[in-house]
């Protein structure tokens, strides 16, 4: 059996013998799948786990490379890796994996019904552990997750002692304790048990001279107290409190009375719809609810404000009620509340958990430890659902949480409680938008199917302004039924209008008024987080960067993260991809409505930082993609904003890659706020890049965007500029007679503007679609117009690109030996400038002059030289031509199995790009 060890040194085992699992990086892609073995992984999701920000220039088809060869080295041993359309799925058992096993045991310790049933399951796997955690592998994501280890090990560890403190076993864990409490001394939970150990050992001096140790530590280097429950467990050291045994659960009820079966439970929600993976998942947490020594299982539904958390627990509650016989706990903890309200403390909860268990009032202890232990005890060995709604922190639940194996936990909070996974072994359930169908359905439960059914435009708009929120969809729904013989239209319309959306999501209630709800939330912030917030708001795209935030907010990267945490933490921003941040559409607006008003430097100066950010930065990119490119820099950027430097030309792809949509984004959002330029400038900037990669339907777009604003700023450079970019792109996807009208159109401005340099680049246009129409002769001239231009300005870059165009409409017009000379001047003249991508064209020239030279060797030496530089910069348009001449030279050699490889190749890129040679090449190919 195949066994696989990430709890120490990654290795593989069978047989006894070590498995060769290849080099580090692919052992990282192998410890990834393993990590969420059972579970798909996308490609994606690889890339960025294994990679991160170093993605190599080919990181996809090394990849590939790497799960090809896990492939063949797993098979034999019987564990497969499949690939399915959500992602790579390593098929292994779960004993296979000594993570996953040291989970489930210490899943099962933390279930049982009892301390001596625990511990050899906690013994056992902590007994997994060999060292470090994947040992040898290094990526940043398997970092967070080499830190995650260490703090699964160390909980486990934790609990096995406190197991061992509560079966009487502390001479047992006496003599480790004080050299973890030395590694550890600011952890109380440490301090706790080292001193409830030396006290029941009879060393109570040495317990309160440790007390005054982790007190002193604490203020000279964290300038705090002891917690309440170290402080606590100190006084009862100093007058041995028989408290530190939990009272009988009976002495507290009167004599011969029976336990009482509270039902707290708030009403069954009437309109409530789809979840079903989460009830699904809710389910399968209480699996085996009915064996003996069932465990406590805690469960922690979190989201943004409105998401549906205490609709789902309730709607749950009510399904399951008959697996809870003795009663079900409830309490809004008010961590969250509209009106205001502070939070409900512990002691207050667990007040109202023992009046509705049936404790009398004059039974109830003074001390509230000992209110908590008698409720404790009260729950002991009874099958209760206990429900903490709303809460605002992990310590605020934590002191509810009772101790008995056979109840089980429900919390709701708009916090992430991460702490509970690590301290209680809790189960996070975060809840998202609804689906299209599952937000369809909850809308036509509201307003009726019939209704609903008759307007289906007017609800395809209602449910695409409340974006899947389920708290908007009732609020919709609410405002519809107090108006049931208005149009849905109505209401829709008055959606529609973004700056009054929130103001139409109001039922008139705090509870029914989503604007209140993401209040509630926002106040909970740090003016930091706040801050943040707000510019995400503003932020143009789908979705926002770290580097982009830090570049328009110039902090600190790690204060930056702990902001950012902060608010994915209070779930008012989601982080889809490592790095890269998401409001929901409703969140957006709210935080546009706080720049507004708080913002000192007003909401329309922090839009424009951010702006500037994604024009500096782009203008960086479009530099490194092409170095010798004319260049446009814009003004001066505001105080505040850091452009990335982007170091290459990989690292320029990458980011362009990666914030495509947010740069389309930034370019409306220019037009929109009237600031033309900076709309024009973004549209130059990206023109390179969608060259590079076929986006020509985005290249046309802002072209014409581009065009209408250097129009409005009546700008008769720009508007040339506009014209020749749209020449450009019409002629690459073969739409000519357009193509050649914008060209025409930038050669009359360019000539009245006396621009020989952009007279010639506009002249070589012109002789390019000159030649796709056939017209040799004519791109010829225009093509020696550009040269002698070009040479009286002493553009050497035009120069070089002028001499390849000459050459290649000499190869089309028969002079294939003239074509050489001007082709070798122009390959010369590219490396002499270092213009990679110049030389690259040169190279496809000269391979193509010599092959109707019949001199098919060269051709190909020629071409294979054209397609090694090709490839370094990412021209996949010139990738297409290379490879289908590479193609046409094979063919002429009569090497038929080469010709297609390559034609195959050509035509692949083809398809994805939209290049107009895709016909040929599928006549070629007898497609």
């Amino acid at each position: 059996m195949l066994e696989f060890r990430l709890l120490g040194t990654f290795e593989a085992w069978a047989g006894g013998r070590p498995v060769v699992l290849g080099h580090a990086r692919q052992q990282c892609v192998l410890a990834v799948l393993l990590i969420d073995a059972g579970r798909p992984v996308s490609a994606d999701r690889l890339l960025h786990r294994v990679w991160d920000e170093r993605l190599p220039r080919r990181g996809r088809e090394t990849l590939y490379a790497y799960l090809s060869r896990l492939r063949r080295t797993l098979e034999p041993y019987g564990a497969r890796l499949v690939r399915r359309s959500d992602g790579y799925l390593l098929e292994v058992g779960e004993a296979a994996v000594d993570l996953h096993r040291f989970r489930r045991l210490t899943g099962r310790a933390r279930e049982a019904a009892d301390d001596a049933s625990a511990l050899p399951l906690f013994e056992e796997a902590l007994g997994l552990w060999q060292g470090e955690p994947l040992a040898g592998l290094d990526s940043p994501w398997l970092h967070t997750v080499r830190e995650q280890l260490r703090d699964e090990a160390w909980a486990a560890e934790l609990d096995r002692t406190d197991a061992l403190l509560r079966t009487g076993r502390h001479g047992e864990c006496l003599p480790a304790l004080p050299a973890r409490a030395e590694r550890h001394p600011l952890d109380e939970r440490v301090a706790g048990q080292l001193m409830l150990a030396l006290y029941r050992s009879g060393r109570a001096a040495d317990a309160l001279t440790h007390y005054r140790q982790v007190q002193r530590q604490l203020a000279e280097e964290l300038g705090v107290d002891p917690g309440a429950p170290l402080r606590r467990l100190h006084q009862r050291i100093l007058t041995s409190d028989p408290v530190l045994a939990l009272p009988s659960p009976q002495s507290a009820l009167p004599a011969g009375a029976d336990l009482p079966t509270p039902r707290q439970l708030p009403a069954c929600p009437r309109w409530f719809t789809g979840r079903d993976q989460q009830l699904a998942e809710l389910d399968k947490a209480l699996d085996g609810s009915d064996a003996p020594g069932r465990a406590v299982v805690i469960s922690v539904i979190g989201g943004i404000g409105g998401i549906g958390k205490t609709r789902l627990v309730l709607h749950w509650s009510h399904q399951n009620l008959d697996r809870f016989p003795d009663g079900q706990l409830y309490v809004d903890l008010r961590g969250f509340d509209a009106s205001g309200e502070p939070p409900v403390a512990p002691a207050v909860a667990v007040r109202g958990f023992l009046d509705a268990l049936g404790v009398a009032a004059q039974s109830v202890p003074l001390d509230v430890q000992a209110q908590i232990g008698l409720y404790r005890s009260l729950v002991q060995g009874r099958r209760m659902l206990i429900v903490l709604d709303n809460a605002a922190d992990t310590e605020q639940v934590a002191a509810l949480f009772p101790g008995s194996a056979t109840c089980t936990v429900l919390v709701t909070s708009r916090r992430r409680l991460a702490g509970l996974v690590s301290t209680h072994g809790a189960r996070l359930l975060t809840l998202d938008v609804l689906s299209d169908s599952e937000a369809r359905e909850l809308l036509a439960r509201h307003v009726g199917h019939d209704r609903g059914a008759a307007e289906p435009d007017a609800v395809a708009g209602l449910l695409e302004h409340c974006a899947g929120l389920p708290l908007a969809i009732s609020v919709v729904g609410a405002r519809a039924a107090t108006h049931p013989a208005f149009p849905l239209a109505v209401l829709a319309e008055e959606l529609k209008d973004e700056s009054a959306r929130l103001d139409a999501l109001d039922a008139g209630d705090l509870t029914a008024n989503v604007r209140a709800a993401f209040t509630v939330s926002y106040n909970a912030l740090t003016p930091g987080a706040a801050d943040v917030f707000q510019l995400m708001g503003l932020a143009p795209g789908p979705e926002i960067g770290l580097a982009a935030l830090a570049g328009v907010i110039a902090w600190p990267a790690p204060v930056l993260r702990a902001t950012l945490r902060e608010l994915e933490n209070a779930h008012l921003i989601q982080q889809p991809d490592p790095g890269r941040y998401r409001l929901h559409d409703l969140a957006r607006l709210y935080a546009v409505e706080r720049a507004a008003a708080e913002r000192a430097d007003g909401s329309d100066e922090a839009l424009l930082r951010v702006v500037d950010f994604y024009l500096e930065t782009a203008g960086t990119a479009a530099r490194r993609l092409d170095p010798h490119r004319d260049d446009i820099r814009p003004a001066t950027v505001r105080p505040g904003v850091t452009p990335l430097p982007l170091a290459d030309h990989d690292a320029a792809l990458t980011w362009f890659t990666v914030e495509h949509a947010v740069l389309l984004s930034a370019i409306d959002l220019a037009v929109r706020t009237s600031h033309d330029a900076h709309a024009w400038q973004l549209a130059r900037a990206v023109e390179t890049f969608f060259d590079h990669r076929g986006h020509w339907h985005d290249w046309t777009v802002v072209q014409h965007i581009a065009l209408e604003a250097a129009r409005r700023l009546g700008n008769e450079s720009w508007k040339a500029a506009s014209h020749r970019s749209l020449g450009n792109v019409y002629t690459q996807i073969g739409r000519l007679d357009e193509g050649h009208t914008h060209f025409r159109h930038a050669l009359v401005l360019y000539e009245a503007l006396g621009d020989r340099d952009s007279q010639a680049h506009t002249h070589r246009g012109l002789g390019w679609v000159r030649n796709q129409q056939g017209r040799q002769r004519d791109a010829l001239d225009h093509a020696e117009q550009a040269l002698t231009l070009y040479r009286q300005t002493g553009h050497r870059t035009g120069q070089a690109k002028a001499l390849n165009n000459i050459g290649w409409l000499n190869i089309a017009l028969g002079d294939h030996r003239a074509a050489l000379t001007y082709c070798t001047q122009a390959v010369e003249l590219n490396q002499a400038i270092a213009d990679r991508q110049g030389e690259a064209g040169a190279w496809d020239s000269l391979g193509y002059a010599h092959h109707h030279l019949a001199e098919y060797a060269d051709a190909l030496d020629c071409y294979r030289r054209a397609l090694v530089l090709d490839r370094s910069f990412g021209d996949r348009y010139g990738e297409t031509e290379i490879h289908h001449h590479l193609g046409d030279t094979h063919h002429a050699l009569a090497d038929t199995q080469e010709a297609r490889r390559a034609w195959r190749r050509a035509l692949a890129i083809a398809d994805e790009i939209g290049h107009p040679a895709t016909a040929e090449l599928r006549r070629k190919l007898g497609d």
